[in-house]
C-alpha cells in the first residue's frame, strides 16, 4: 500500500506532463523549422532566385546547407520519440559533420556577402560581429552537446539552443521586428525549453542557467558593437575583407 502511495506522485507528475515530457523537443523541431521558412519566405525571392547582379556561389550552399540541419534536426527528434535510439546515435555522426560544414560554410558565406555589398549603405562589415555571434551561438553548444552526448539531459538541451541559435538571421527577416531585436526571437524560443523544465521536472536544468544567461550578453555586446560600428571592429573585420 505504502510503495503504491509513493508510486501516486510520479504518476500524477508524468501526466501533468504530457506534451511537455513526451512530444516538447519534436515540436520544438518543427517550430524552428515554421520559423526559418516564414522568415525567409520574405527575402529568398530578391535575395537569392532573382537577384541581380548574382550573389557568390557560396550563397546557394548555404541555402542547401542550413536548412538541411534543420531537417536533420526534426529527424533525430522523430527518432527519440518513437525510441529509435539506435539509429539516432548513428546519424549523431552525420550531425557532426553537418555542423562543421555549417560552420565553414556560414563563415565563408559571411565574409563573400560582405564584400559583395560593400557599396550597398548597410554596414556589412560592421555587422559580421553579428554573423561572428550567429556560429559562435551554434558552434559552441554543439560542441558541449557532443561531448556530453552520453548525458542525454544536457546532450538535448544543448543541441536545441545550438538550433536555436541559427534562427536569428530567420527572425531578422520578420517583417515587424527590428533587426536589432532579431536575437530576442532566439532568446524567447530556448525560453520555452526553461518553460518545459519548470512544467515537467519543476526546475530549471543548470544547461539552461548558464548558457542562457551568457548568450544573452553575447547578443547585446555583437548587437551594440554593429549599431555602434565600433572601431576596434570594424578595423578587424575590414582586415578579413582585405
Amino acid at each position: 500500500m505504502s510503495s503504491r502511495l509513493h508510486a501516486l506522485p510520479n504518476q500524477m507528475k508524468a501526466k501533468s506532463g504530457g506534451f511537455w515530457r513526451g512530444y516538447f523537443y519534436f515540436f520544438m523541431s518543427l517550430l524552428i523549422a515554421a520559423t526559418a521558412v516564414y522568415g525567409f519566405s520574405h527575402t529568398i525571392d530578391h535575395n537569392l532566385i532573382h537577384r541581380s547582379p548574382l550573389p557568390p556561389f557560396v550563397l546557394y550552399i548555404h541555402a542547401i546547407v542550413f536548412p538541411a540541419w534543420i531537417v536533420f534536426f526534426i529527424v533525430q527528434s522523430a527518432l527519440i520519440r518513437s525510441h529509435n535510439v539506435h539509429l539516432h546515435r548513428s546519424l549523431g555522426w552525420f550531425g557532426v559533420g553537418l555542423a562543421v560544414a555549417i560552420i565553414i560554410v556560414g563563415a565563408l558565406t559571411a565574409i563573400s556577402m560582405a564584400r559583395f555589398e560593400q557599396q550597398d549603405p548597410f554596414n556589412s562589415a560592421a555587422f559580421l560581429i553579428v554573423q561572428v555571434m550567429d556560429l559562435s551561438s551554434f558552434a559552441v553548444p554543439f560542441a558541449l552537446a557532443i561531448y556530453w552526448r552520453k548525458r542525454p539531459e544536457f546532450h538535448r538541451r544543448l543541441v536545441l539552443i545550438a538550433s536555436c541559435a541559427l534562427l536569428d538571421a530567420a527572425f531578422g527577416r520578420f517583417p515587424a521586428l527590428p533587426l536589432v531585436f532579431s536575437p530576442a526571437g532566439v532568446d524567447a524560443l530556448i525560453c520555452l525549453g526553461v518553460i518545459r523544465d519548470l512544467i515537467v521536472d519543476r526546475r530549471v536544468h543548470k544547461v539552461y542557467l548558464y548558457a542562457l544567461p551568457m548568450l544573452i550578453v553575447w547578443q547585446i555586446v555583437a548587437v551594440e558593437t554593429f549599431v555602434h560600428a565600433s572601431p576596434w571592429w570594424t578595423n578587424i573585420a575590414h582586415s578579413i575583407l582585405r
